[in-house]
């Protein structure tokens, strides 16, 4: 594995689902190429159905491409060496309701390895981070979705991973509970993590990411660095996927 591999390299990935006969039914996903670089805010951007979950899925191990390749950090998805340098925020995620944000954070530091004694600092660190020192001897069943989200976000945070991967992590949050998630996703990005999103929001693309790639019916229409988007970003979307896509939209760059 090289030293300099990107923490993410897509590679011309595809990915056909097959019915009960084995008969090809659907091409989720559809020759798909790019790369994440350490520090940068990559998203995968397009309508519900686009295939960015699949993606995700793929890049995490947890399926397996029909064809084209697949990098994390230079080794195979489903390797321990990409993935003990990994964390993953799923879209829904499933927090047991009588457990307390610390005892929810130690729980992953053990499934981490991590020993007793650097659990708990990672553990004061993480409720710090995420704004949840306060309630971090309060039931997670008490909380609202934000700050649900929150403790989520520091369980994938746990292992110290170089890489962040978060399926639509402000879908569905109130715009306190958005910023918040911006705020940390920022700053995560600032300190050298390299973190890739999906979305269906414009906004979060003009607020947090740095590069993109337009997906549409598997395929990517479009890719490259926000900053260089002219005109304004709902535009520019629906200039590649045509109205009724499902995007929200948002103002961007004059």
């Amino acid at each position: 594995m090289s030293v300099l591999a990107y923490p993410v390299e897509v590679s011309g990935a595809a990915k056909t689902f097959r019915d009960f006969w084995l008969r090809p039914s659907v091409k989720a996903v559809d020759g798909v190429s790019f790369t994440v670089k350490s520090g940068e805010v990559f998203g995968l951007l397009g309508p519900n159905g686009s295939g960015k979950s699949t993606t995700i899925k793929m890049i995490l191990g947890l399926l397996k491409p029909t064809a084209g390749d697949i990098r994390v950090f230079g080794a195979p998805p489903r390797s321990i060496e990409a993935r003990k340098r990994l964390g993953y925020l799923p879209e829904l995620s499933y927090l047991h309701p009588f457990l307390t944000p610390r005892e929810t954070l130690e729980y992953y530091a053990g499934l981490c390895g991590l020993p007793r004694r650097e659990a708990a600092r990672r553990t004061d660190e993480l409720l710090e981070m995420t704004g949840l020192s306060a309630v971090a001897s309060r039931a997670v069943g008490t909380f609202s979705k934000g700050m649900a989200r929150r403790v989520s976000l520091a369980s994938a945070l746990i292992g110290k991973p170089d890489l962040l991967i978060l399926d639509e992590p402000t879908s569905g949050l109130d715009p306190v509970s958005t910023a918040e998630v911006k705020r940390l996703v920022k700053m995560l990005s600032a300190n050298g993590m390299a973190i890739l999103m999906t979305s269906h929001l414009l906004s979060d693309a003009a607020d947090v990411m740095t590069g993109f790639a337009i997906l549409d019916k598997g395929r990517i229409l479009a890719a490259g660095a926000v900053k260089d988007l002219k005109g304004t970003l709902g535009e520019y979307f629906l200039s590649k996927v045509g109205e009724g896509a499902g995007f929200k939209i948002a103002p961007f760059l004059a």
